[in-house]
């Protein structure tokens, strides 16, 4: 029996490390405790681990003070924390046109609210921002731009600091969903003023955890209140870090995983990730660039994006007076015939080729209107720290062999 080969892990990543496990199991086995509720040593030593993690994500992300991270369940929770509970009525906040839902729905029910305004910065075709077209979009009443650090669809990534350079004091909340754990990020020298992320991605922790970071000087509402363990003979909020966003008693074995999976990383370094991950992207971009029947979507440079690469089963030709090829993997001659859908492929690739894959929308419909692949989506491959090149000669064959179907 062959061994499966999962490539999903823009969704989730797979496998984790041993130590991720073996730190769950140690929370549930040994501590078990509430940390910051009770004054016993095994409180104590939850309290620690929770510390502990909060610690290594403050390294990951060059973060001068612990206090200023916020475990949430996921980006999505973290994301919401900062967009109901900074922006104020008759604020507008600009977006990019590559935004995840977790980003656009609630902007869009604030929006429907009357209670801010939403302005869409344009993208091109391969998913970069417009950074030239953000200084007439600002306005005076402009109170947050909101930025997917990296395409969740086909893994652009945006240029952070020349955001910040252009918007000046606007803050700026990033998603980084897809960059947590697997691409450089400082959140001084970046001009990161909000940090949104995810912890069973890239952080390759549990599912069920995430956080968020808040630059000193800004405040945020709390999406919930309740018990922090703190000041509890008060029936006010407290209203200081990071217990003022931690009502009620958090993932604290997630939280312990996640602390060893930041471990991980910082022992095996962001930039070794990186290059590891660029060399898979690099070649199977390499082994799909000609293949007759496909259309790759994004920047095609390993470079310039994640270990995230969108296609669709058929074949685009360009529109309108100087459109550039460059986004396109390839240009099928007999485009005129119809191609694979996208659930036969994905159906394919699972039950004949033992590839683990996403297609579809991938909560991103704003991001497939602006590469044009809405409303069918994509076949989303997208690789991890523990795949391999001969994970990518498997994929890049099985992608040929259904592309000639």
């Amino acid at each position: 029996m062959k061994k499966p080969i999962y490539l999903d892990n823009a969704a989730t990543s797979f496998p984790k490390p041993p130590q991720v496990t073996e730190a769950i199991i140690h929370y549930m086995n040994e501590v078990g405790a509430n940390p910051g509720r009770s004054g016993h040593q095994l409180s104590i030593e939850a309290s620690r681990v929770v510390q502990h993690t909060r610690e290594s994500l403050a390294t990951l992300f060059h973060i001068s003070d612990t206090k200023r991270i916020v475990f949430t369940m996921n980006v999505t929770e973290a994301l919401n924390t900062v967009i109901y509970g900074f922006l104020n009525a008759g604020d507008n906040v600009i977006i990019s046109a590559m935004e995840h839902n977790s980003v656009l729905r609630p902007l869009k029910h604030l929006e429907e609210s009357d209670f801010i305004t939403l302005t869409i910065a344009p993208c091109d075709r391969k998913g970069l921002l417009d950074i030239d077209a953000l200084p007439a979009l600002v306005r005076k009443n402009t109170s947050l731009l909101v930025l997917n650090h990296a395409s969740n669809v086909c893994g652009t990534i945006q240029d952070v600091r020349a955001v910040k350079d252009v918007i000046g004091d606007i803050p700026l909340l990033l998603d980084t969903a897809q960059t947590s754990g697997c691409y450089p990020i400082d959140v001084k020298d970046d001009g990161i003023d909000f940090l949104a992320f995810t912890g069973h991605k890239g952080l390759l922790g549990p599912q069920g955890t995430g956080g968020l970071y808040i630059r000193e000087g800004l405040n945020v509402r709390p999406l919930k209140r309740g018990g922090t363990g703190s000041i509890s003979e008060k029936f006010q909020q407290p209203d200081f870090l990071p217990d003022a966003l931690e009502s009620g008693t958090q993932n604290n074995v997630g939280i312990a995983g996640l602390g060893a999976g930041v471990d991980f990383i910082l022992n095996e370094g962001v930039n070794i990730i990186r290059k590891h991950e660029k060399g898979l992207t690099s070649a199977l971009l390499k082994a799909l660039h000609d293949v007759p029947g496909l259309t790759i979507y994004g920047p095609l440079d390993a470079e310039l994006q994640t270990a995230t690469i969108s296609l669709t089963f058929d074949s685009i030709l360009p529109t309108g007076p100087g459109h550039e090829l460059g986004g396109c993997g390839a240009i099928n001659l007999a485009w005129m015939e119809e191609g694979i859908p996208l659930d036969a492929a994905g159906d394919m690739l699972n039950s004949e080729y033992d590839i683990f894959v996403r297609i579809g929308l991938h909560c991103a419909p704003l991001a497939h209107k602006t590469l044009g692949t809405f409303p069918e989506g994509t076949v989303r491959i997208s690789m991890g720290y523990f795949n391999t090149l001969q994970d990518m000669e498997s994929a890049a064959k099985a992608i040929r062999n259904i592309a000639e179907k």
